[in-house]
C-alpha cells in the first residue's frame, strides 16, 4: 500500500506518501471528483503549520480521546479521503475502544462505498483486528440531511453519544452537534464551519492527529476528560500558530 518511490528520507516524505495514498484510493474508485482539492486545501494550511503537532492540537487530541474512552456508545466515522489516508490508525483506533467503525461519505454511490468498505476488510484482515466495520446497509438517516448523504446505521452514528469526524462536511457536522452528541472534528482549517462547531476540533493533519491520541492510549493509564478545556481559545492559538509561520522569515 505505502510502495512510493520517494525515499524515506526525502523532507517532505510523509506529505508524498499521503498523496500516494490519494492515488491508490482513486484508482480503486473510493474518492470523489473532489477528494484532491479538499487535500490540497489541507495540505497548504500545514505548510503554514509547519507541517508539526502544536501544543494545542495535541491538548486537543488528549481531550478527544478522554471523550470517546468514557463515552458509551463511540463511534468513528469514515469518508473516502479518511480510509484513504489513515485507514490503519481508524481500525487501530476503535480497536482500543472496542467500538464500530462507520463509512459515511458525503457523494454516495454504490460503487464508492463497496470500493472503501472492500479496503477498509482488507487492512482489517491485513492487521487482524477485531473491529466492527458498518456502511454496508445503512437503516437510519440523520436528521436535518437529505439525500443519500444522510444514510446511516442505528447502531452506529444514530446511537452514538460520541463520534469522531475526520475531515467533515460542516451541514453534517451541525446536524450532529443538532442532535446532541459530542462531535470531534480533525481539521486544519481552524476557520471552518465543521471546526467552529464541533465539541473539540484537533487543528492538525489526519494521520498525526491519530498516532498522538494512539501514543496516548498506549502510554497514559489515565484518560480524564479537562471541564476546563475552552474549544474557542484551541480554535484561535491554531490560527495564531499559523499567522505565526506566515511571519516567520
Amino acid at each position: 500500500m505505502d510502495d512510493i518511490a520517494a525515499d524515506p528520507s526525502h523532507p517532505r516524505y510523509a506529505s508524498l506518501l499521503m498523496r500516494h495514498r490519494l492515488e491508490v484510493a482513486e484508482e480503486r474508485g473510493m474518492l470523489a471528483g473532489s477528494a484532491m482539492i479538499a487535500h490540497g486545501r489541507g495540505e497548504a494550511f500545514d505548510y503554514l503549520l509547519g507541517e508539526r503537532t502544536t501544543e494545542s492540537a495535541r491538548s486537543a487530541s488528549l481531550q478527544a480521546l478522554a471523550y470517546l474512552r468514557h463515552a458509551k456508545r463511540p463511534v468513528l466515522s469514515v469518508n473516502g479521503n479518511v480510509a484513504a489516508l489513515a485507514s490503519d490508525a481508524m481500525l487501530r483506533l476503535a480497536a482500543f475502544l472496542s467500538c464500530p467503525l462507520e463509512v459515511n461519505i458525503f457523494y454516495r454511490t454504490p460503487e464508492r462505498m463497496k470500493a472503501i468498505l472492500s479496503f477498509i476488510d482488507e487492512r482489517k484482515a491485513a492487521l487482524d483486528l477485531d473491529v466492527k466495520v458498518l456502511g454496508h446497509a445503512p437503516d437510519a438517516t440523520i436528521p436535518g440531511l437529505k439525500g443519500p448523504r444522510a444514510a446511516c446505521h442505528k447502531e452506529g452514528i444514530l446511537a452514538s453519544d460520541v463520534i469522531l469526524v475526520p475531515l467533515e462536511d460542516g451541514d453534517r457536522c451541525e446536524a450532529l452537534v443538532k442532535m446532541g452528541k459530542t462531535v470531534v472534528v480533525i481539521d486544519l482549517n481552524p476557520l471552518s464551519r465543521s471546526a467552529k462547531l464541533a465539541s473539540v476540533t484537533i487543528v492538525d493533519e489526519l494521520s498525526r492527529a491519530l498516532e498522538t491520541m494512539l501514543e496516548a492510549s498506549e502510554t497514559m493509564s489515565e484518560l480524564t476528560i479537562d471541564t476546563s478545556y475552552d474549544h474557542q481559545a484551541v480554535l484561535s492559538a491554531g490560527l495564531q500558530e499559523m499567522l505565526n509561520g506566515l511571519n516567520e522569515d
